[in-house]
């Protein structure tokens, strides 16, 4: 990476990064594609078999088996590159829906085979989200990396906006197959742009085992203060987001009696006021910041989702989405740019594969959790759920995220010479 590069941190300075465009590209017709089926799947479960725990079981599905595995495709990350890992989970992410759609058409998709297919598809997720995301500080300059974090933040908001009301429109007025095959040929689009796309090589803290490589990436990763407090205070916090993705759905179609494009608009809220709120934090200088941005924002999460709370129309639900938006931008620009000063580079494939899957892997678990919650209590209990996780997750993260730390490495685990191979 070129951190020996003199560079004015701005957005345009971005442009200037050779071949950074297409893989910017790909990644945001990918994450367009992501957003539109995650809440495409949803819809399909609560609108085909009216089951709120089913809905909970395909979000579940379709990221839980990525969390498991994450060790593993961390290694093959650093040990292989990049991109060509990236291509092929956007290729079985496009066959996965053309076989749902099928299915779905033949009148063959149990619930069962549903949520295989789903979780099998799901395997291959963490080669792309880490993927991209480790390659963003191999690419860009130091100077550069809380812009490219914006952008990065930006992609997931700004797919919220376009991809969630586009999925819910769609699957409302042409049906859920189409929507599906529609979100297949974004995918292979995605691949073709990412194709000849730059794949820097750096020193790689390799055993020549990719099991005892993946091992490793798990012991960096908690042996890594940050990257351990990170990981306890956020799954706790995301329990609460996948609380959300399945009560908003719930709140709308079967409380208020609207219909999925609603539910898609709410979500689009919510990335409108990320988009903003991500754009006008990357223009700060994080350093040394980092954790009082992580800890406010947590801590307004908890007051987000009690807004939900509030009873009887489409306002609180748009106002909790529209807070939480907010929320976001400074949140992840932090956590973003923290694990990467925190980081060895030579551990930023397993690094950050294996700390942003422990940090997400509460969403899968509090979906889950609140479909079958649904299924047996009031709405109201599975939100007040919700609120707890947020608040004990920002205290997590008050009493174990330190005030400063280098990255480490702990390159004598490897070999007896201590000494990490290059790949």
């Amino acid at each position: 990476m070129p951190d020996s590069v003199t560079t004015s941190p701005s957005y345009r300075a971005l442009l200037g990064v050779p071949s950074l465009g297409r893989v910017l590209l790909a990644m945001q017709i990918a994450r367009i594609s992501q957003s539109m089926i995650g809440i495409v799947m949803i819809l399909f479960a609560l609108q085909r078999y009216n089951d709120p725990s089913l809905a909970g079981l395909v979000a579940f599905a379709s990221i839980f088996p990525g969390l498991i595995i994450s060790p593993i495709a961390g290694a093959l990350l650093d040990r292989h590159g990049r991109v060509r890992l990236i291509i092929l989970d956007y290729l079985v992410a496009a066959a996965a829906l053309v076989v749902v759609a099928a299915l779905s058409l033949t009148g063959h998709l149990t619930a069962v085979l549903l949520v295989a297919i789903v979780a099998l598809a799901g395997l291959t997720g963490p080669l792309s989200s880490s993927g991209l995301r480790s390659l963003f500080p191999l690419l860009v300059p130091k100077p550069l990396w809380e812009r490219v974090n914006a952008v990065d933040s930006n992609g997931w908001v700004l797919a919220t906006v376009v991809g969630a009301p586009a999925g819910a429109v769609v699957a409302q007025l042409a049906g859920f197959e189409v929507a599906m095959v529609g979100i297949a040929v974004a995918y292979l689009a995605a691949a073709v742009v990412m194709v000849g796309s730059p794949d820097p090589r750096t020193d790689v803290a390799s055993t020549g085992n990719l099991l005892r490589d993946a091992w490793l990436g798990l012991v960096y990763t908690w042996s890594n203060q940050t990257l351990r407090a990170l990981a306890i205070s956020l799954s706790t916090m995301n329990l609460s987001g996948g609380v959300i993705q399945i009560v908003v759905p719930i709140l709308i179609l079967n409380h208020l009696g609207m219909g999925q494009d609603t539910v898609g608009y709410m979500f689009g809220l919510m990335g409108a006021f990320g988009v903003v709120s991500a754009f006008l934090s990357g223009r700060m200088r994080t350093e040394g910041r980092e954790r009082g941005m992580i800890l406010l924002p947590a801590a307004g999460f908890t007051v987000a989702t009690a807004i939900l709370l509030w009873p009887g129309s489409l306002l609180p639900i748009a106002l909790s989405m529209a807070v939480g938006g907010l929320l976001n931008g400074p949140m992840d620009i932090a956590m973003f740019t923290l694990r990467q000063r925190r980081t060895d580079p030579a551990w930023m494939g397993r690094a950050f594969t294996v700390s942003m899957n422990l940090n997400f892997s509460g969403f899968p678990i509090g979906a889950a959790l609140a479909g079958a919650m649904l299924s047996i209590w009031p709405v109201e209990v599975t939100i007040l759920f919700g609120v707890a996780a947020n608040a004990l997750g920002a205290l997590l993260g008050y009493m174990l995220i330190p005030r400063s730390e280098e990255a480490i490495s702990i390159d004598g685990l490897l070999a007896p010479d201590g000494v990490p191979t290059s790949g």
